[in-house]
């Protein structure tokens, strides 16, 4: 007896869209070449706070914009796990090349806390990029750098747009 082949849920191929677009650094490369030269800021830490920032904004977004969706754990967790596994990858490769530790995944959930904290004591802030975008330039070791609190800006309007986007696009939304 032939077993009817399973349709896969629309969930976990998002899922994997929303992982591949996350970890893509085409855009953080395109910052980083329109980061102004006169920019107050170790342009190093910069580029290693743009992919933090991306990721975070990706699962920021898909909890953001799906609302209460049956469906929005299930993806948040594919998601997640996908980040999890990543970032074990970075931490054994870092490990393996520097001699010393890190964890990745707490690296995340750190920065995390950090933006959701400063959201949350801006709760009326009309849009969270004004927020978001000194506190990356205050992770990156400059708050008052206005070229660095432009790039954060920049990367979490143009990733939480695209990731919006896909999910009007997908009828996930």
């Amino acid at each position: 007896m032939e077993t009817a082949k399973q349709e896969k849920s629309p969930i976990e191929p998002a899922a994997e869209i929303l992982f591949n677009f996350a970890v893509d650094r085409t855009d953080i490369k395109e910052l980083m070449t329109g980061l102004h030269q006169d920019a107050k800021i170790n342009r190093n830490t910069v580029e290693y706070e743009l992919p933090i920032l991306k990721i975070i904004t990706v699962g920021w977004s898909i909890s953001y914009f799906i609302g209460h969706a049956p469906y929005k754990n299930e993806l948040l967790e594919i998601f997640w796990k996908a980040i999890q596994e990543f970032s074990q990858n970075i931490s054994s490769t870092t490990e393996m090349m520097t001699g010393q530790g890190i964890d990745y995944l707490q690296v995340l959930k750190d920065r995390l806390n950090m933006y959701v904290d400063a959201m949350n004591h801006k709760p009326n802030t009309p849009e969270p990029a004004v927020i978001i975008g000194p506190e990356f330039a205050r992770a990156c070791g400059n708050v008052n750098d206005v070229f660095t609190v432009m790039t954060g800006s920049r990367l979490f309007i143009a990733t939480a747009g695209s990731v919006k986007e896909y999910l009007e696009k997908v009828k996930l939304r």
